[in-house]
């Protein structure tokens, strides 16, 4: 079970083929690595299994590998276009997971240099269009992790800015807390050659084209978002888990979000993201247990708010009403209500 989906293993990966497996999707939901929140965000789990397919065939279109076998209806795998009604269960093929151990306070990727096929890679890879407030990107600027003239300016950009050029971010997947690292390092702890780094590179790009071209149809800014990918038996890359999501990115209408940024929001003018992101500075495998509040859950309207702004943008980007809802600009005054 994941903070969101729980997955059903149909058939185990191996070391020479890929398994087949279910993920089933949740109405749960999670912010800043907590895991699952007091409350459920109604219809999001169907919501973000078709988003997610409905981007997963763009990509195969354009000749992209990924690992989606269908949206499950009946039993049996199927395309978007053939559902007769909307599903929470989608068919993905399955790779091997192999998690670091901390050991003395160091994770162990060792198991990567061996360069194994099957497998998933341990990283997820970022994109950036602009730097809305609440970037990660402004803490580490300030910190001097990262640098303005790596973003494409040559002086601390002011929030709104939009980038240059798209900027290629990447942090680790499978620590109790993720952070930002280089590509060197990225390449260094997943055992990527440099011809396989810029596979990665390259697909991050494309995706990024084609989530922002599909956020540009529905007047909406496609600020940030993420993938994450694989190996096949060939050792080639292909997108895993789910892309293109209200949760894997950050979509907006002018400065107001249509995302899962909503929750994150809102939550950071509460006493319990004060002690989390103290907790979280410090760092360390333990960090929830110095954390003595519980999160609050969401204000019964807005949380149903968010349940309809997952809804409307599935809606709206496939062209098909899956659910009864609003469209976004009925929902933006009251959003601005609560943020």
């Amino acid at each position: 079970m994941g903070s969101v989906k729980d997955l059903k293993v149909i058939k185990s990966p191996s070391e020479k083929q890929p398994g087949i497996g279910r993920f089933v999707f949740s109405d749960r939901y999670s912010v800043f690595d907590w895991g699952k929140m007091p409350q459920d965000i109604d219809r999001k789990g169907k919501a973000l299994c078709l988003a997610g397919a409905y981007f997963f065939e763009r990509l195969q279109e354009r000749g992209i590998e990924t690992h989606y076998r269908g949206i499950v209806e009946s039993g049996r795998a199927k395309k978007l276009d053939e559902l007769k009604s909307p599903s929470n269960i989608m068919e993905v093929n399955l790779y091997r997971v192999f998690k670091p151990r901390l050991k003395k306070g160091i994770y162990d990727y060792s198991r990567y240099l061996k360069r194994p096929s099957n497998v998933l890679i341990p990283l997820e890879v970022i994109y950036r269009n602009s730097l809305p407030e609440g970037s990660s990107i402004f803490k580490r600027l300030k910190n001097g992790t990262v640098s303005p003239r790596e973003v494409g300016f040559d002086a601390v950009p002011e929030p709104e800015s939009r980038l240059p050029e798209p900027f290629m971010d990447v942090s680790t997947k499978f620590e109790h807390t993720d952070r930002y690292i280089d590509w060197d390092t990225a390449a260094d702890i997943a055992g990527l050659d440099e011809q396989e780094t810029g596979k990665i590179k390259d697909i991050l790009l494309e995706v990024n084209k084609i989530i922002t071209k599909e956020a540009e149809k529905m007047g909406m800014e496609n600020s940030d978002g993420k993938i994450e990918l694989a190996f096949n038996e060939k050792r080639e890359p292909v997108v895993a888990d789910v892309l293109g999501t209200p949760d894997e990115c950050r979509f907006r209408k002018g400065k107001i979000s249509l995302s899962k940024e909503l929750a994150r929001i809102y939550y950071r003018e509460t006493d319990w993201y004060r002690e989390v992101s103290g907790a979280r500075e410090t760092g360390g495998a333990s960090w929830k247990e110095r954390v003595s509040l519980s999160p609050p859950a969401l204000p019964e309207r807005f949380a149903g708010i968010i349940s309809d702004v997952y809804c409307a943008f599935v809606n709206e980007l496939t062209g098909r009403r899956w659910f009864d809802s609003p469209e976004f600009d009925e929902l933006i005054d009251e959003i601005q209500e609560y943020i």
